[in-house]
């Protein structure tokens, strides 16, 4: 599958991979995930990607939904989001001995920026690496993070396992 953008054809990535095992689309609830990974989706801004009733639009979306579903029926999806461009983001500097400071816009001037996320149970790192190498992204990289501490019920930092 590929997105063109004008005389530009764009390859999606995960659609070159090996199709999806009826092991990847069955709910497996005696898996052993020990562990949370946080994937994050890292992408080029001012590169246009296409919008509703564009030519490429249906075909990503139907990428992205193969994508999701496999992480359900699998059983490892925890979350996941896509976040508004980096125009609609505020910034808060805190540094010690400073009242915070609220600007408009995001962190860094870079082009790259975080677009989304996907937090995912795995039994280690590889098998998070392998998700993180099926998204169907026509560029940009996905940051493969373990998340080793969230607020427990009572509020408290707890360690995350499964």
């Amino acid at each position: 599958m590929s997105i063109r953008r004008g005389d530009c054809v764009i390859p999606v990535r995960g659609t070159d991979r090996a199709p999806l095992t009826s092991a990847d689309k069955t709910p497996d609830k005696k898996r052993n995930h020990t562990m949370q990974y946080l994937l994050t989706i890292i992408v080029d801004e001012t590169i246009p990607t296409p919008h509703p009733g564009q030519p490429g639009f249906a075909e990503m979306v139907e990428g992205w939904a193969a994508y999701n579903h496999a992480l359900h029926a699998a059983g490892v999806l925890v979350d996941a989001s896509q976040l508004a461009p980096s125009l609609a983001a505020t910034t808060v500097r805190l540094a010690v001995g400073t009242p915070a400071a609220v600007t408009d816009g995001p962190f860094t001037e870079a082009k790259e920026q975080l677009a989304g996320y996907y937090r995912i149970r795995a039994a280690n790192l590889d098998d998070a690496l392998e998700w993180a190498k099926r998204m169907p992204m026509p560029f940009g990289s996905v940051e493969v993070r373990p998340i080793v501490v969230a607020p427990g019920p009572d509020g408290t930092p707890t360690p995350v396992t499964d």
